[in-house]
């Protein structure tokens, strides 16, 4: 991927590099300095496999990957997403349950996310955790205890993007169906503070046209 990025082969420099050869001999002497951004996306096959869990570990689980270059950062990402297959909305209702530990680096985040315009809904402890920053946002209740939730709002389309961070290995139940009902129903999710750092910056980008 970074021999893509720089456009230079490293995997054959460091081969000839095992052999004796100097990386003066090969012209290869300097760090590479690029005029844009190189994003990388991992392509899952999560939808073919209706039921298996989403949680990525160490092992190899893609079937792809796809790079997004541009010299801004929010472009770059978009069209990492769209090569993935990937529609990122521009507009609408994002679902956001993070845990404990991210919920300070989600407000800013999620009052990007109100300046561009989306309308929030998050579950218990992350719209109150909102609320006491003055974003706005709609209660909802978890899937566990009762409706309407996350899972009823996707299936009548009200939601265009889902941001969970996970829990780690003892994920809840209801995480594992957020996430499941996001892939099923092909709704842009989320799983990282940098990935919905990310996104938000791509949707701005997109918003003033620089694609």
């Amino acid at each position: 991927y970074v021999s893509k990025a720089v456009g230079v082969p490293l995997a054959q420099l460091a081969a000839k590099i095992m052999v004796g050869r100097k990386l003066d001999e090969l012209g290869f002497t300097e760090e590479p300095k690029i005029p844009y951004y190189a994003v990388k996306e991992a392509v899952l096959p999560f939808s073919k496999f209706p039921g298996c869990t989403i949680l990525l570990g160490p092992e190899m689980r893609s079937t792809g990957e796809v790079m997004g270059i541009d010299p801004d950062y929010g472009i770059a990402f978009f069209k990492s997403q769209a090569a993935a297959g990937m529609s990122l909305p521009t507009g609408g209702k994002i679902f956001i349950s993070v845990n404990n530990a991210d919920k300070e680096l989600m407000a800013p985040i999620a009052r990007q996310f109100v300046d561009l315009g989306f309308k929030l809904v998050a579950t218990d402890g992350t719209s109150r955790f909102l609320t006491q920053q003055g974003i706005e946002n709609q209660l909802i209740e978890k899937i566990s205890v009762g409706r309407p939730n996350v899972i009823d709002l996707v299936m009548n389309n009200e939601v265009a993007m889902i941001i969970n961070t996970f829990s780690g290995d003892k994920a809840s139940e209801d995480e594992k169906k957020i996430r499941t009902i996001a892939v099923h129903s092909e709704v842009p999710l989320f799983t990282t503070i940098a990935g919905a750092r990310a996104v938000a910056l791509a949707i701005e980008a997109m918003r003033h046209g620089r694609l």
